[in-house]
């Protein structure tokens, strides 16, 4: 819980100050007030999380808005697959696999045009199957768990052009179900690869 508010203290302090100063002139679009049907884009990124006897592979699409030069926000919809081996020597011979889907929230913080901050709660619903490779026993489970993704990324984002990104995150909750986590509730690093483009993009003077 401590880990939730420090994220959200650093957003905080970056939207304060951002919001004091004068926004970055990145593209020389007009700067008019008012909701912006241009501002739009949909898109979208590839996950990969390696961890100790762990593999996991994901698809994120996503639509959001951009706020502000340095901000953007949306709605981020996800599918993963996992598979876990547990370490024989103290969890016994066991292989579980997961499938889940969710979906959360996003906010993506521009402290320079090529690097930002991204936050993104989540709530997931995971299927496991787990084989227990010494009793021979086969089950399965449901659950439902809660995540709170932080990274640091790099783009080449330009407001009303398409753009590619790829960024590196971490499950800060401890949520022992959480697809983020491996076998012993220890986060591993998603890295996620996509592009962004813009319903009514601008063109280039």
């Amino acid at each position: 819980m401590k880990k939730i508010f420090v994220v959200c203290f650093v957003c905080m302090v970056y939207v304060q100050a951002f919001a004091q100063g004068p926004a970055p002139t990145y593209t020389d679009a007009s700067q008019t007030k008012g909701f912006k049907k241009e501002n739009i884009f949909l898109g979208g990124s590839l996950s990969l999380g390696f961890a100790s006897n762990t593999f996991s592979v994901g698809a994120t699409p996503e639509i959001g808005y951009s706020i502000a030069q340095w901000l953007d926000a949306g709605l981020a919809f996800n599918i993963n697959y996992a598979s876990q081996r547990a370490d024989p020597y103290y969890n016994g011979n066991v292989r579980q696999r997961s499938f889940n889907y969710g979906g959360g929230v996003f906010t993506r913080i521009y402290p320079v045009r090529f690097l930002f901050v991204q936050v993104q709660p989540e709530e997931n619903w995971i299927k496991y199957n787990f084989n227990d490779y010494n009793s021979g026993q086969v089950y399965s489970a449901t659950t439902q768990s809660s995540s709170l993704l932080a990274g640091i990324g790099y783009t080449q984002r330009i407001v009303g052009q398409s753009s590619f990104y790829t960024v590196l995150m971490v499950d800060l909750l401890r949520d022992p179900d959480s697809p983020y986590r491996d076998y012993n509730n220890i986060a591993y690093p998603i890295i996620r690869a996509g592009f962004n483009f813009y319903l009514r993009p601008s063109r280039k003077k």
